[in-house]
């Protein structure tokens, strides 16, 4: 069985979380497509890792809510070489991946206002604009 996966110092995905299937990839290859399974489909049990705060835990499950299979677990699969473990270590770096950026916390929204003489540049343009209008148009007669 595969190893763990380490995050960082106190963030680690337990080996007991990982399930890895090898399957056939698909796309071009000849034969060796058809013979060989190189595509790793690896599933992590997201409430067996270890470390993770409540907050981050929300965010990781909003970041793999797409890839989530009917038990709940994060599927990541990889076949982007012809070699059955370089897959599995890319399938693996996406899961550390993931959840390295479910750790970091987003930065707060500061809601900012327009300087004032943004609003009085738009206004004049405006102003102009209707003026330039207004004289595209017939002339009022008096009768």
């Amino acid at each position: 069985m595969a190893e763990g996966i380490v995050v960082n110092g106190s963030v680690r995905v337990p080996a007991r979380a990982l399930t890895v299937r090898a399957v056939r990839a698909s796309g071009p290859g000849g034969q060796n497509v058809n013979k060989v399974a190189t595509k790793v489909d690896l599933r992590v049990d997201l409430s067996a890792i270890e470390g993770l705060s409540q907050a981050a835990r929300d965010r990781l499950l909003a970041l793999a809510a797409p890839r989530l299979d009917a038990e709940g677990r994060l599927v990541v699969t990889s076949q982007v070489t012809r070699n059955q473990s370089r897959n599995l270590e890319d399938a693996r770096e996406k899961v550390r991946r993931l959840v390295a950026a479910a750790l970091t916390r987003p930065r707060a929204r500061i809601a900012s206002t327009a300087p004032a003489g943004a609003d009085q540049r738009r206004l004049s343009t405006k102003r102009h604009r209707a003026t330039v209008k207004q004289f595209r148009s017939r002339p009022a007669t008096d009768d």
